[in-house]
């Protein structure tokens, strides 16, 4: 049986930070600041939430409540570093994730040596309808 997704933050350790919850229904400027982490290069080729196949090497992120096909831009805290993303999927399932991101877009940020960090998300844009 293949791995879902959202089975990739169980594989991350645990990192408690405070979190603001983004709505469903995110209006663009809105923010949340938490940790991020990135998906096991195991998970390359699965299904997302979207009904797209996960590529290691595109630029997308999991969240748990924003809706699917948003853009946001990550931003780390530490080194002011930001990339921009489009949630296909859901996750992280970790206390204090808020986003997961594709090895690609952790690589942009410069998180991957990290494995987690911490973050600022905005949202840039909804999908229409």
């Amino acid at each position: 049986m293949r791995k879902t997704l959202f089975t990739a933050a169980l594989l991350a350790s645990f990192v408690p930070f405070a979190t603001t919850a983004l709505a469903a229904s995110a209006t663009p400027g809105q923010t949340q600041k938490g940790v991020a982490s990135y998906y096991h290069d195991s998970l390359n080729g699965n299904k997302t939430a979207s009904g797209q196949i996960y590529n290691k090497n595109r630029l997308s992120a999991a969240h748990k409540t924003l809706p699917l096909g948003t853009k946001v831009r990550v931003t780390d805290t530490k080194t002011g570093r930001s990339i921009v993303v489009k949630v296909n999927d859901r996750g992280p399932f970790v206390k204090g994730r808020i986003i997961d991101l594709s090895k690609a877009a952790a690589r942009k940020l410069g998180i991957v040596k990290r494995g987690v960090a911490k973050v600022e998300v905005k949202v840039l844009s909804t999908p229409k309808g």
